[in-house]
């Protein structure tokens, strides 16, 4: 009973639920209220709940995880800002999903998660925080990331102005290398 497909269980599910129907609407018709066919009516109802908690009891076949792997973006977490520390998750069927939250536990020994986002305030001293990620459905899987705190500071962004003076300049040395050549 165990091997049983998902497929077989959603088909006999939907085919008890029929004749559940069916034994209903049979029972409220008028022409059905023999007392013999009433019995009858309840018997078979038994026997599908009774059926239908039995089949319940067995575990499914649901796809677990088998292992977690970080994959992140960058080198270095930066300062005031959210880091997001993505979690993929490798399923039994070799599949890799993205876990969030829900799934792992994320913990950090100086700085503070919100769902996968890990915030570095911006006066932060350390070098380098240590983060975990636990498999909620298994405490035994988990990953810890030693991540290095980026150092110099990003520079200030262009305004419009000099982007598109930028942009003129390019346009105009590439109109020169054509002319040349």
């Amino acid at each position: 009973m165990v091997g049983i497909t998902r497929n077989f269980k959603i088909y006999f599910l939907i085919s008890t639920a029929l004749k559940l129907s069916f034994i209903f609407k049979n029972a409220l018709t008028l022409k059905h209220l023999h007392s013999s066919h009433l019995c009858e009516n309840k018997m078979q109802l038994k026997k599908i709940i009774l059926f239908l908690l039995i089949l319940s009891s067995f575990k499914t076949n649901a796809q677990k995880i088998e292992n977690i792997y970080a994959n992140l973006y960058t080198d270095s977490l930066k300062k005031g800002t959210h880091n997001y520390i993505n979690i993929d998750g490798e399923m039994s069927n070799g599949k890799y999903l993205p876990l969030d939250s829900t799934k792992i536990i994320f913990t950090c020994t100086d700085a503070v998660f919100f769902g996968n986002s890990l915030f570095i305030p911006a006066d932060f001293k350390a070098e380098k925080v240590l983060v975990r990620a636990t498999l909620r459905s298994d405490i035994t899987k988990f990953k810890e990331l030693v991540l290095y705190i980026k150092k110099l500071e990003d520079p200030p962004l262009k305004s419009e102005k000099e982007v598109l003076a930028e942009m003129k300049d390019k346009k105009k040395k590439k109109a020169y290398t054509k002319k040349a050549q």
